[in-house]
């Protein structure tokens, strides 16, 4: 999907962009990348500000799969009911967007599907040590709530043992490309309110939940 975008995509866009030619790379304990102003801060507090529920986490957590249910995406239905969502949606799948990580993330992410989940964790979640390997060809996770500056994602040097946490703060991003040693997930501690976050992911042809997708029909193209 190369179509022409409108104002307010163009202007995510160009925010991407930029947020990733001013990222900070880091090799331990894998390569990743912490980018700021990621998007417009006015898309930052829309999106922040979106009447999702947050979901009850009935006692369980550790893999947010446990809560398929009621999960949250950026799909055709979700960008026909909140504009701020479809413009995301579309600036990401633009080919300028794409080429701009391709080149400087070396991402594989030709020919693949565009994910977006809207997340939001309360107290008592945790996620375990998990690398996203295989059908994600590119994770970005897009901070959007203030007073949560303890709660970034946790990364590790192996599955047990860890590394510590980036930087929580809206607009801020934590990118890598999955391989089998890019271990993140988040140590349980206390979380006020709730923790909102967008989940960026590039995915192959073998995702199979297609209603997640933010354009099911068409791939990105380089």
């Amino acid at each position: 999907m190369t179509a022409t975008l409108d104002a307010s995509a163009a202007d995510i866009a160009h925010a991407f962009r930029a947020s990733l030619d001013n990222r900070k790379t880091y090799q331990e304990p894998y390569e990743h990348f912490i980018l700021t102003d990621v998007l417009p801060k006015a898309v930052i507090h829309e999106l922040a500000n979106l009447p999702f529920a947050a979901p009850s986490l009935e006692g369980v957590s550790g893999r947010r799969e446990l809560h398929n249910d009621t999960r949250s995406y950026f799909d055709i239905a979700a960008q026909e009911r909140f504009p701020v969502m479809k413009s995301v949606a579309q600036a990401l799948q633009s080919q300028e967007v794409a080429r701009a990580i391709s080149k400087t993330c070396n991402a594989p992410i030709d020919d693949t599907y565009l994910r977006l989940e809207y997340a939001q964790d309360i107290d008592g979640f945790w996620l375990e040590p998990h690398t996203d390997l295989g059908v994600k060809k590119f994770t970005c996770l897009i901070y959007l709530t203030e007073g949560h500056d303890d709660l970034g994602t946790d990364i590790y040097w192996s599955a047990d043992r860890h590394f510590g946490s980036t930087p929580f703060a809206p607009g801020v991003a934590t990118v890598f490309v999955p391989s089998s040693n890019t271990w993140h997930g988040f140590e349980k501690r206390p979380i006020k309110g709730v923790r909102k976050s967008v989940i960026l992911n590039y995915v192959t042809h073998d995702w199979k939940a297609r209603e997640q997708l933010s354009f099911p029909e068409a791939t990105v193209r380089l």
